[in-house]
């Protein structure tokens, strides 16, 4: 009998969600290692509640069943709550009863569990209870929260909601046989929590590479397709999350409404995409345009149709999110503009090794930018603009490099699917 790994995901492919995009990819992997995967997700569009998804299907050897009434956008904190209740009541149901994943004689299997929605953990935690807690859980944290709505003013600290999530964190991370986060500083945010020792593990993301790769200018259609031709593209792409500020740079690309030389493009959705629209409303920019989330098949040319990718991080989101957007943008070989504080995980990429042990790679591969100093943004893209082309070459090549050598998807997935597999008992023959 195969070992069953069950997923509690909010999103999955084909939903262009990056945390679904990820998750597709580690249970693509356990499938072909011979486990038994079945995933529970939502029925409809993480962002357009009116795109709907086959309600069961098998992709990559994955038995995918999608839950009705678990998405209903992203229009404010109540709706999403209340999805994400939803959500977590049939993923209990569903969980209950699946065969094979452990708490009777001869079963085994696991639970993997992240934060989209925060609470897929208490879903995972019910069901191990149910099942007489002989489920091991895997729980791979892909932001923190009440952190991250402490940080942005949506709840308080000390309040019962964040006591309450805070609860929920304690008791996962206490269950849990193996905690993932995506960085050092976000170790440390849940270390603060409950230390969890040697279960901890720090791995990032990986970049999809199935659908990433470089793509001359010459030969994209999609900079052909928005008159692109000719022009220096700086490129946001992904979700404007509030975490994710965007302000110092959109002050900065204003004063460059009237040079033809460059173009800004801000691809994807969320909470801040309309500071993005008002800004273009506002100051008529006919050079910076919104666009929505590209199809998976189309990514490697809009990512590949900038010259460099502006990678947001808050100064208070430090060691609560991990901007996973600079993998891709790596990945077809462009540099980054950073918007964020230093230190912070991205900054450790960017900026070189400054002779430090944890910054591999000798020399920088974009430019950082703090949040707040608009003349600092607007002397960066103009610098983005006049530089020689071979130049953004070669920091886009090394940041190629860096993605093929030490962030690649068979190397992050491979060891993230290690740690899945960690402690559990082989299949029986």
């Amino acid at each position: 009998m195969p070992r069953t790994l069950l997923i509690l995901s909010q999103v999955y492919v084909p939903d262009p969600a990056s945390v679904g995009q990820h998750m597709a990819d580690a249970a693509a992997e356990m499938a072909r290692r011979g486990w038994r995967v079945k995933v529970l997700t939502s029925a409809r569009g993480y962002n357009d509640p009116n795109i709907r998804y086959k309600p069961s299907e098998v992709i990559d050897g994955v038995q995918i069943t999608r839950l009705p009434l678990s998405s209903f956008g992203k229009k404010s904190l109540p709706v999403r709550a209340l999805a994400a209740g939803l959500f977590m009541l049939q993923t209990i149901l569903h969980g209950v009863f699946t065969r094979g994943l452990g708490g009777s004689k001869g079963e085994s299997g696991a639970i993997l569990v992240s934060t989209s929605p925060p609470m897929c953990i208490i879903a995972a935690l019910i069901i191990r209870i149910l099942r007489f807690g002989r489920v091991p859980v895997k729980f791979w944290v892909m932001d923190i929260n009440p952190d991250q709505l402490v940080s942005l003013g949506k709840i308080r600290p000390g309040s019962f909601p964040a006591r309450l999530m805070d609860f929920f964190n304690r008791r996962i991370l206490s269950a849990s046989s193996d905690v993932v986060v995506l960085d050092k500083f976000m170790a440390k945010t849940m270390n603060a929590k409950l230390d969890v020792g040697d279960r901890m593990h720090i791995l990032p993301v990986w970049p999809h590479e199935d659908s990433v790769e470089p793509v001359s200018h010459s030969d994209n259609p999609f900079r052909k397709e928005h008159k692109l031709d000719g022009k220096r593209v700086l490129m946001y792409s992904g979700n404007h999350g509030l975490a994710l500020p965007l302000e110092t740079f959109l002050k900065a690309a204003v004063r460059f409404k009237d040079d033809p030389r460059v173009a800004f493009l801000f691809i994807g959705d969320g909470v801040r995409k309309k500071e993005v629209e008002a800004t273009i409303k506002e100051h008529q920019l006919a050079n910076m345009l919104s666009l929505p989330y590209q199809p998976l098949s189309q990514l490697r040319y809009s990512l590949s149709a900038a010259d460099a990718h502006l990678v947001s991080v808050g100064d208070e989101a430090v060691g609560i999110i991990h901007p996973c957007k600079i993998y891709g943008a790596m990945a077809v070989a462009r540099p980054i503009v950073l918007l964020a504080p230093d230190p912070c995980h991205v900054s450790d990429l960017v900026a070189g090794t400054r002779g430090q042990e944890d910054r591999p790679q000798k020399q920088p591969i974009g430019w950082h930018i703090p949040h707040g100093d608009v003349d600092r943004a607007a002397g960066v893209i103009r610098e983005i603009i006049e530089a020689p082309p071979e130049k953004l070459a070669a920091m886009g090549d090394l940041a190629r490099h860096v993605i093929q050598t030490r962030l690649s998807k068979p190397t992050l997935c491979g060891a993230f699917c290690d740690v899945l597999e960690r402690g559990l008992k082989p299949a029986r023959v």
